[in-house]
């Protein structure tokens, strides 16, 4: 186990492993015990209001003005906290279905399917004011994604023109993308040079692609597997350990692929040991497999580097200036503002952008366990999820926080994992920012085009709010396209380390939910217009997930700050909380925590 370097807060979490990547199947009870939950957080809240509020004005009558203006107060109040309680017990029952319902598409099942229907991956990191340590490990779980053909873009966005220490941020950023390409090239030259080399062998015999191979060829490609697995394990011990995060990357994503290589290389080599014969097709398969985790096209992009591109402040338009970019031809031409880019035919163009049938958007913080791509490129391409645009596995924590408010923000984001898995089970999905795989055609069929300066800009995520990839879940939902959590924990994200940067972050979520709640309201109503009728239970998730964090922060307030009258007050309340706070606790519990 490597050693934390950081200083560590007495109460911080000690628990360094990650909970298992397939959630654990719930029990039947566990699942009956859900759906109590539900029944009695609305008996009891219908009871309070029969009990109290409605006795009071049957027995007393309509009473003082102030009464009635506190009671209705009091019951509104009652009645938004119920209902964020109750939706989050709806949310985690439709989890654990989806639990009980998952099963694991076998290993084998991915590697044939990629064989024969291979795709294109671009992934884009957008980084703005990033330590270069945090974009390295980003970049490399990225890249070391087994995937036909990947390109690997970090969208650095800060300015060009900066000085002083953060020049030589910049500087030390873009120097380890050249770092990382010349890091890769040592396997991906020695697994290609493998995989040419056993195709000209097998020209030669003129085997077929069904035939077997003799124990010869299975040594050669069980001594590639292990020599891959030893040099990802001497990438792991080069490696510097500085926090909880350093040790995730090293023993979750550069030691478990590590291991599952060299597993490989055992079974490959036992098998031409006991004559077991796999056919010339399985065998280039399995070079094919190396080929893929070491070939990755690595490089940076800075938009503010070009005057024909905006430059707005933010993630969305960071992320939209590139991909406007995709698939195009431009001429570089000097502008009194600076260099910018000019579309162009392909035979006459200086720059061109490659295209492709996926986009993966990755925060500068995150880290991706391997078959991330596969697994969820996978899905896309199955028959009935032509439609589907955006599929995630929502982020879960780092463990082993250094401080006791990373600690409880971890808790509460593992929480939430678990909701945005069950939310795709009422067909409630929001696309979480920190990773996605995102069809290229859903972003072509949303984007919205203006021009500003003289220069086309295009929108294809909506930067009008903070939060970015809320809104744009209403934009696809609106155009006829769904969006599904995948059921599996693939992806592991930075939580605030510090009070300071955690009110940040929820102040930010909370004023941004409440700016798209018009136009949730609204797609409902075009909805119903148009013949496809929004489930209640699929608005009420929504209209909880946009408006929960504001409503019960004010509701919260005015309850603890104002003295409502005696009479108001019912041991109901609480009890139409308790199944919310019980589930809590389980689920805190199911996530590893005490």
């Amino acid at each position: 186990m490597p050693r934390l370097k950081a200083r560590r807060q007495w109460g911080a979490e000690t628990r360094l492993e990650p909970l298992s990547i397939v959630h654990d199947r719930p029990s039947d009870g566990k699942i009956a015990r859900s759906r109590i939950a539900i029944v009695l957080t609305i008996a009891l809240w219908a009871a309070y209001v029969i009990t109290t509020i409605l006795r009071q004005f049957l027995n007393n009558g309509a009473g003082s003005f102030r009464f009635t203006m506190e009671a209705v107060a009091y019951l509104a109040i009652v009645t938004l906290l119920c209902l964020s309680a109750l939706m989050y017990l709806v949310a985690r029952a439709g989890a654990f279905q989806r639990f009980a319902q998952h099963e694991r598409v076998p290993r084998a099942e991915l590697e044939r399917h990629f064989s024969e229907h291979p795709a294109t991956m671009t992934v884009l990191v957008p980084s703005y004011a990033e330590e270069p340590g945090v974009i390295r490990a980003t970049l490399l779980s990225a890249a070391l994604q087994e995937f036909p053909e990947e390109r690997v873009v970090l969208l650095l966005d800060d300015s060009p023109s900066a000085t002083g220490a953060d020049a030589e941020r910049i500087a030390h950023t873009i120097a380890l993308v050249d770092d990382i390409r010349e890091l890769l090239e040592d396997p991906r030259r020695h697994v290609r040079a493998a995989l040419d080399a056993f195709a000209r062998r097998t020209d030669a015999r003129g085997e077929a692609g069904d035939g077997p191979v003799d124990a010869e060829e299975l040594t050669a490609v069980a001594s590639v597997y292990s020599w891959s697995g030893q040099w990802l394990r001497g990438m792991a011990s080069a490696e510097q350990i500085d926090d909880h995060v350093d040790v995730f990357f090293v023993e979750q994503v550069l030691e478990k692929l590590a291991e599952e290589l060299e597993l490989t290389a055992t079974a490959l080599a036992a098998a031409a040991g006991d004559d077991a014969g796999l056919s010339a097709y399985r065998v280039a398969e399995l070079y094919r497999r190396l080929v893929w985790t070491f070939t990755a096209e690595i490089d940076v992009f800075q938009r503010k580097a070009w005057a024909s591109l905006s430059h707005e402040a933010n993630k969305a338009m960071n992320l939209n200036s590139y991909l406007g970019l995709m698939g195009r031809h431009f001429r570089v031409e000097q502008t009194p503002n600076g260099p910018a880019l000019l579309p162009s035919s392909a035979a006459k163009a200086t720059v061109s952008f490659p295209d492709s049938e996926f986009v993966l958007t990755l925060d500068a913080d995150s880290l991706l366990l391997r078959e991330y791509c596969l697994r969820l490129v996978y899905f896309l391409q199955q028959p009935g999820n032509e439609r589907v645009a955006v599929t995630q596995t929502p982020y879960s924590s780092f463990r082993g926080a250094s401080s006791r408010i990373e600690r409880l923000a971890a808790a509460t984001t593992d929480v939430q994992h678990i909701l945005h898995q069950g939310m795709t089970y009422y067909d409630a999905t929001f696309w979480v920012g920190a990773n996605a795989v995102i069809r290229k055609t859903a972003l072509d069929d949303i984007v919205e085009t203006e021009h500003v300066g003289g220069f086309e800009v295009r929108r294809y995520i909506q930067d009008r709010t903070v939060i970015e990839d809320t809104e744009s879940s209403i934009d696809i939902a609106a155009h006829g396209w769904s969006l599904v959590n995948y059921p599996e924990r693939l992806s592991y994200s930075a939580t605030p380390p510090d009070f300071g940067s955690l009110i940040v972050q929820r102040r930010r979520w909370a004023n941004g939910g409440l700016l798209i709640i018009p136009k949730l309201v609204a797609q409902l109503r075009e909805r119903r217009r148009q013949g496809r009728r929004m489930r209640a239970t699929e608005f009420m998730l929504r209209l909880n997930y946009t408006g929960s964090i504001a409503w019960s922060s004010f509701a919260l307030l005015f309850l603890l700050a104002y003295p409502f009258d005696s009479r108001l007050l019912s041991v109901l309340v609480l009890a139409a909380a308790l199944p919310y706070f019980i589930s809590m606790a389980s689920d805190l519990r199911y996530s590893g925590y005490k």
